[in-house]
């Protein structure tokens, strides 16, 4: 065989150059990262919401109690009337069937009925006091009052023109004056009205078709040509609000309390009141002509205008309110739970970036389940202390809590302590704000302004493509 020289050889072709080496993901290290963070917030969802619901639980408790001591002691009071109720006579003619010789026949025959005339009183006036006090169910607690008022004014002279109703007719001994008011727990002894000089003993139950609960009087010589004074002294035991109807053509009350929070509510508010530390007074006065009901009525009418949706919607009065508790307070808290996650997030995430710190996302975790706990502490200390003290010492136990473990997980006590402030801020605002109530939103929205405002002057400056390239 011929010896092949190597340079008769075919030239071997060069190794293609390896692929170029795609451009570096920029941004994916951050957005990897970020995505972890939002994921972690909307999952601590979970541990909020378990608390939301252990709350809803001790409100249910409280409002157990709080009704058990309402159901024992009186409820909130309405107070409608008095209203003078004058019997009559009316003819009406009916068929009736007789039989007439074996058979039954149909005649027209005329029949007396009894119908009831009512009357509201030309002037009411109503004054009086409410002493509150506090009654207590384990630990809870709610605020009650003993009423004591009195009720005066006088009745115009019956006038039976409007039905026609001849004097014979009018059946002046079975007059009554009956009183409708919810709850009378609180009367003391037997109570009396004095009607025209009389006094007359009130009997329970009123007489009023839609109003079952109240007082009523018999009449002795009913006056049948001027005007019926009437007065009645009034002792209440009630809780939450006073309320009354304006029934005469002029209706004045007056009351005073020394509870400091009052709130006027009703179809009309005071014309004078002055409220303070030491109480409150109000004095209203309403005319006839702001209700939906007449001053007089038969029970002839086919519609009695004296419903209860009608004297409903002309009821006026005093609500005492209870100071917002710690339940109402952390409610509106917990709103706040994921936002305050964030922004603390925010400044671990802030310290990996610009300090080079490695934050796992397990810590993070544990960061996160600290602030939930602050809610729960802040609940369960709520209920045996006032709120203030309360919040202080839940916002102090997380606190100090993210403050020592942040500074190992920083790896600086410079930087753990830049986490307390924030976290002491955070906490100072959320307290502004649940004590405010009108400005609550726009203190709220300022706050927030501000910490964006933060969080881009700090890192205005910073190159976010370089620090993922440089990984």
């Amino acid at each position: 065989m011929n010896a092949v020289h190597a340079e008769d050889r075919e030239p071997v072709p060069p190794l293609p150059p390896p692929p170029a080496a795609p451009p570096p993901r920029r941004g994916r290290g951050t957005m990897l990262k970020l995505g972890m963070i939002a994921a972690l917030t909307l999952l601590l969802l979970v541990p909020l919401t378990m608390i939301r619901s252990v709350l809803g639980e001790r409100l249910e408790r409280r409002q157990e109690a709080l009704a058990n001591i309402t159901a024992t002691w009186g409820g909130a009071q309405l107070v409608s009337g008095p209203v003078l109720i004058v019997p009559y006579k009316y003819r009406t003619k009916a068929w009736k069937e007789q039989v007439v010789n074996g058979r039954v026949e149909r005649a027209e025959a005329t029949e007396t009925r009894t119908a009831q005339a009512c009357f509201l009183p030309e002037r009411l006036e109503v004054g009086g006091t409410l002493a509150a006090e506090a009654l207590h169910r384990g630990i809870y607690q709610a605020v009650v009052y003993r009423g004591d008022l009195r009720l005066t004014g006088a009745f115009a002279r019956p006038n039976f023109d409007e039905w026609k109703v001849a004097p014979e007719d009018i059946l002046w001994d079975e007059a009554l004056v009956t009183l409708a008011i919810t709850d009378l727990r609180g009367a003391k002894g037997a109570l009396t009205l004095t009607l025209d000089d009389q006094d007359c003993p009130l009997e329970p139950g009123s007489k009023l078709a839609e109003f079952p609960s109240g007082v009523h009087a018999r009449t002795k010589a009913l006056a049948r040509d001027k005007e019926l004074a009437f007065a009645v002294q009034l002792p209440l035991n009630g809780s939450g609000a006073l309320r009354f109807a304006p029934v005469g053509r002029q209706t004045r009350v007056q009351l005073t309390s020394p509870w400091p929070d009052p709130k006027f509510n009703g179809a009309f508010l005071p014309s004078q009141r002055t409220v303070g530390p030491a109480g409150f007074t109000a004095d209203w006065e309403v005319s006839y002509y702001g209700r939906p009901y007449p001053q007089q009525w038969s029970s002839q009418e086919t519609v009695p205008p004296f419903k209860a949706a009608a004297v409903e919607a002309s009821l006026f009065g005093v609500e005492l309110l209870t100071p917002v508790d710690g339940y109402r307070h952390i409610e509106r808290a917990i709103k706040y739970g994921v936002l305050f996650i964030a922004l603390v997030f925010t400044a671990f995430f802030l310290f990996e970036m610009l300090a080079r710190v490695r934050v796992h996302p397990f810590q993070y975790t544990l960061v996160g389940a600290a602030l939930c706990l602050f809610y729960l502490a802040v609940l369960a200390l709520s209920e045996v202390a006032s709120f203030g003290v309360a919040y202080l010492a839940g916002a102090a136990a997380a606190t100090g809590l993210i403050v020592g473990y942040s500074a190992h997980a920083l790896g600086s006590r410079g930087r753990a302590l830049l986490i307390g402030g924030e976290l002491t801020a955070i906490y100072g605002c959320l307290y502004v704000i649940l004590q405010l109530q009108d400005y609550a939103l726009l203190f709220g929205t300022a706050g927030l302004f501000l910490a964006l405002g933060i969080v881009m002057f700090v890192t205005r400056k910073f190159d976010w493509y370089l620090r993922d390239e440089a990984r």
